[in-house]
């Protein structure tokens, strides 16, 4: 009978408190929404950038820094390397 004493005293405060009860659901409601959105948005994000990747073919341009410096000695490389097929 507990539980069932409680389930009252739930809805009776839920009746009391409409205005309370309507905003509280109303969060929740908008929170899961921009959860869902924020989630579908990063889905199709990472899918958009993966074809333009996977569009971009075989060819390999890497580029790396004009200049190191290793043991205090300034080693110029330029190093613009390009496999272009």
């Amino acid at each position: 009978m507990r539980v069932l004493s409680s389930l009252k005293v739930a809805l009776r405060a839920l009746r009391t408190n409409k205005m309370r009860s309507f905003l509280t659901m109303l969060g929740i409601i908008i929170g899961v929404g921009a959860v869902i959105v924020m989630v579908a948005i990063g889905t199709g994000a990472t899918e958009m950038i993966s074809k333009q990747i996977a569009s971009m073919g075989s060819n390999l341009i890497m580029v790396s820094p004009g200049a190191t410096t290793s043991g205090g000695a300034r080693m110029a490389w330029y190093g613009l390397h390009a496999d272009l097929r």
